[in-house]
């Protein structure tokens, strides 16, 4: 016999065989069994997972010499002609090659014909969306009343594109993805009845990159087998598959979680040499941080099994590097990759972009007070774990400034002078020191005062909004728009209304936020970071900060027009003119001169 792929030669002959789609299977079964057989059917779902394979096994249940029944022989002549495809009661048709009315009205005129040897004509009509509109209008009566002994089961993978006339006159079943799980066991049971030798790890890649599709699988699997022979090394089959080897994305994980920057850049710059996609890699980096997310927060392996589709002793790894980190730490490296990830799709430089994410990582765990990188032991042990997340970084525990009041900064040791490291820089992007600016009037210190207890560093946020207005005018007006929270432990909280949506969207860009921490850090003399919050009932009402530049705005003002208005000429030409004073500003420089 001529080869066959094995996509053909293990299709499922039953509706026993079919596998991941138990939900349509158990509701044909039941329908041939009661005989409550629909006039058409519509099978819908992505590429592979078995739509006109079903829609054979329908036809045979149907014609079997036993049935109709729900259990087909597949093996008498009506069962193999289905399964040869030679059937003359069974027609299949190519939509994307009959798509024309004349094609529909030869269906129609041979309907009523019956059947030759089966109890039914059943029409299947795959990838039935290419039909024109003229073609799916000329069908509709047909579909509607069909003669007894006709069936149409009409298979598609853009569902969307299907008039709802058509729609409303079938019973839709929807096919769902394969689990890897169910495809990883399909092909065990090929490898062993071909005789194969095949690392688990490998069937895990290939059921990973068949994306829920058995066919594509088993396709993959007869490409590897061209490439490898019947012995298939894992290497070879990731080579095959263009796939991340997994030994990068672990070398380049054990970075991050032992805290080494030049190794993380050494470990891209190895993936590179090798030919490598990074967003590939960074897919793979997000997944695999996930599964340490989830095998940190689930503590049982029964659990975890049925949320991480891998092999066992990539489980058993999983479960032992998910203690080294806390969930609150993976969260942050997820969200650096998931940036990574969005940034890559339109940056011109994926290097770069990737490489500022892992330095980010790698330094994320980092002590504060450390200079080099620590070892994972040494980061996980309980004098060296990141301090718990205070009580004031939830919303609702947050205290705004009440004006003409001062707000205490969390007790800290007294900061060293500011400076700003080579690798500080490298990690945050650069801010140009914004032209200086004179202390606020009394105005200013009575709307926002200095934040400061004792000896510590002070923060005044006026300062820091007219240095973000001046070097930084692109996020200046949506800065306004929320206002001064207070600051909580190694946070400085800024919040806004729930209406406020592109204000706080623009706001919470990490490179936004980068440049708020950097003018804070550059008064307080230490570290410190920036969040975006939703003002909530729980939050005492204050005005925005745009209010209190208005309010300072028009105090000035009014101080302006008092001065003016005691100016003894100003005041001698209102009486002589009988007049009143109507707008009073300050005069640039250039126009004092002139």
């Amino acid at each position: 016999m001529d080869y066959q792929v094995s996509a053909r030669k293990y299709r499922p002959g039953t509706f026993a065989d079919v596998i991941g789609q138990p939900h349509v299977v158990q509701t044909l079964m039941n329908a041939v069994s009661t005989k409550r057989i629909a006039h058409a059917y519509l099978f819908s779902g992505t590429r592979g997972v078995g739509k006109t394979t079903v829609a054979r096994i329908l036809a045979k249940a149907l014609n079997c010499e036993q049935g109709p029944t729900s259990h087909p022989c597949d093996t008498c002549d009506n069962c193999r002609e289905i399964a040869q495809g030679n059937s003359v009661d069974v027609i299949e048709i190519d939509g994307a090659s009959n798509t024309s009315v004349d094609d529909v009205r030869e269906i129609r005129e041979n309907v009523k014909f019956t059947p030759f040897r089966g109890q039914f004509r059943v029409y299947i009509i795959d990838e039935v969306h290419m039909l024109s509109n003229s073609a799916f209008n000329a069908l509709l009566k047909t579909l509607e009343e069909p003669p007894a002994h006709v069936v149409f089961i009409f298979a598609t993978t853009e569902i969307h594109k299907i008039p709802a006339t058509i729609l409303s006159r079938c019973q839709h079943y929807n096919f769902r993805r394969i689990a890897r799980t169910e495809i990883i066991e399909r092909l065990r049971h090929v490898a062993a009845q071909d005789q194969l030798r095949l690392e688990e790890r490998s069937f895990v890649a290939l059921a990973r990159a068949s994306e829920g599709s058995m066919r594509d699988a088993l396709s993959l699997l007869d490409q590897a087998i061209a490439y490898g022979g019947k012995a298939i090394s894992h290497a070879d089959l990731e080579l095959l598959l263009g796939a991340v080897p997994q030994e990068l994305v672990q070398e380049f994980i054990r970075a991050i979680m032992t805290q080494d920057s030049p190794a993380a850049l050494g470990s891209l710059a190895n993936l590179l040499d090798r030919g490598h996609d990074l967003r590939a890699f960074c897919a793979e980096v997000v997944e695999h941080i996930r599964n340490l997310l989830v095998a940190a927060v689930v503590p049982g392996t029964a659990e975890l099994r049925s949320l991480i589709e891998t092999s066992e002793d990539d489980l058993n790894q999983l479960s032992m590097n998910a203690k080294t980190l806390t969930p609150e730490q993976l969260q942050e490296l997820l969200a650096i990759f998931i940036q990574a990830e969005d940034s890559l799709r339109f940056s011109s430089h994926p290097r770069f972009v990737m490489e500022t994410g892992a330095v980010r990582a790698t330094r994320l765990l980092r002590r504060r007070e450390g200079t080099g990188p620590l070892s994972v032991q040494t980061a996980l042990s309980p004098s060296q774990k990141p301090p718990a997340e205070p009580e004031g970084r939830k919303s609702g525990s947050l205290t705004p400034p009440v004006l003409g009041q001062d707000v205490p900064v969390a007790s800290r040791p007294t900061p060293k002078p500011t400076h700003i490291s080579r690798e500080e820089t490298d990690e945050r992007p650069s801010i140009a020191p914004g032209p200086s600016h004179n202390p606020p009037t009394n105005v200013a210190s009575a709307t926002m005062p200095p934040i400061a207890v004792g000896p510590q560093p002070t923060l005044q946020w006026e300062l820091v909004q007219e240095e973000v207005a001046a070097s930084f005018p692109n996020i200046a007006p949506f800065l306004e728009a929320g206002r001064f929270v207070g600051i909580e432990g190694d946070f400085i909280s800024i919040g806004f209304a729930k209406q406020a949506t592109v204000a706080r969207a623009r706001l919470e860009k990490e490179e936004n936020l980068l440049v708020l921490s950097k003018l804070c850090e550059r008064q307080l003399g230490y570290p410190i970071r920036v969040r975006i919050i939703e003002l909530t009932e729980t939050h005492p009402p204050g005005p925005t900060m745009a209010q209190i530049r208005a309010a300072k705005e028009q105090e000035q003002r009014l101080v302006l027009f008092e001065r003016a208005k005691a100016n003894p000429t100003v005041k001698q030409a209102l009486e002589i003119f009988g007049a009143e004073l109507a707008e009073v500003r300050t005069l640039t420089q250039q126009e004092a001169s002139e």
